[in-house]
Order: structure tokens, then sequence, then C-alpha cells
């Protein structure tokens, strides 16, 4: 079956080369293309496309807000970031935010290719050759900041205990353990307890701890 597609850029020029390197795959067609994020969430609420590649600077806003948008309303739609940023910041920031697959402006066509077949087939996976070094590189700075008794606090946070729980365990105050998970939370850049576990696992803070439960 064809693998529709919906193509945002704000340059025309990328719009029709995107095009052209897609459609020379006999299973893709471009369903529509867009310019900004209002005109391609409304496109893709018109023609539904198996796939939206989208690039991260946009007019009226990221491709981001794109990708969240349309990921609150479906599961099942591919998603792909297509952009000359490609820091370990933004491939993070997609894979948060619901991307099927990330890859750079400098891509052949090929690879765009590739990565719109990975994201119609498994759309809530995440495809980029760059996620495993973002997430050593972010882990190794998160670590860093997490002073022992902070991660004394997040291992017992992750075993379900309370701050009076954890305050018992570690002969701390109850105020004292509040204190400690505020600092954890804002360091991880969560705001609340299963926003941490999750960021923590992502940067393998509760990987050796969770392997041995295990």
């Amino acid at each position: 079956m064809a693998i529709t597609i919906l193509l945002v850029d704000d340059h025309d020029l990328i719009r029709q080369g995107l095009a052209h390197a897609c459609e020379r795959d006999a299973r893709m067609t471009v369903a529509g293309q867009a310019g900004d994020v209002a005109s391609a969430l409304a496109a893709w609420r018109t023609l539904r496309p198996d796939v939206v590649v989208t690039d991260l600077q946009l007019p009226d806003g990221t491709g981001l807000d794109l990708i969240r948008a349309i990921r609150e309303e479906s599961a099942d739609t591919g998603l792909v970031m297509l952009t000359m940023h490609t820091g370990d910041a933004q491939i993070l920031a997609a894979l948060e935010a619901g991307a099927s697959a990330f890859l750079g402006k400098e891509s052949r066509g090929a690879e765009v290719v590739s990565a719109v077949a990975h994201a119609a087939k498994a759309p809530r996976s995440f495809l980029c050759s760059g996620l495993a070094g973002a997430v050593m590189r972010r882990a190794t700075v998160a670590a860093g900041r997490l002073t022992p008794r902070e991660q004394q606090v997040l291992e017992l946070l992750a075993e379900g205990l309370g701050s009076a729980e954890i305050g018992a365990r570690l002969y701390l105050g109850e105020s004292t353990v509040k204190t400690h998970i505020g600092r954890i939370y804002h360091k991880l850049g969560v705001t609340n307890r299963a926003q941490a576990l999750v960021a923590a696992m992502r940067l393998g803070l509760l990987f050796e701890q969770l392997s041995t439960a295990g």
C-alpha cells in the first residue's frame, strides 16, 4: 500500500526536493505540503497522511510544536524531524515530543526515504543514528550534577517510597527529604515523581539499580 506523506518546511525548494526524493520510491505519495505549523496541522487533519516530515524551525513555531499536537491526537501517524540543527538537545527534544525519526538536512535522499518508511511502519519507535551518543552525554552531565545524597533519594523514589519513608531510611527529616526531591526535579527538568523516574531511566541514572532488581 502507498505511504502518504505531508511535507512541512517554509522553503519551497526544500519541499520540492523532498517530494522528488520521496516519490522516486514507488511506495510513497506526497499528499500535501505546508510552510508553517498552523497550515500543517490543518492539512494533517484534512488529509490524514501516514507520515509527516517537518523542519524544526517554522515561521509560527517549531516542528516540535507540530509533533506534540499531532501525537496528542494520533498514536499511528509517523512523525519525522528533518533539520539542520542536530545537537543533543534537539535529538532528545524530538524523542520526548513523540517523533518517529530524526535526521539532519545533510542526509541523502535514500536516508530520508528510509526514515519515512520506518515512521510509517513503527510510528512510536524512534530512529536516530545519534541517539545513543546524545543519551550518554546527557547522562554524564546529569550524573555529575546529582549529589550522592540526591542519588540515594532518587533510588528510593524509584522503589516507591514516600518522603517520610525515605527520611526514616536515610535518617533525615521529612522536610530535608522534600528539599532533596525538589532539587532532583529541578536538575532533571521535571515536575513530579513519574516524570523524574522516566527522565532518570532515560539518562541511565537508575539503570544499575533496575538491572539488579530485574
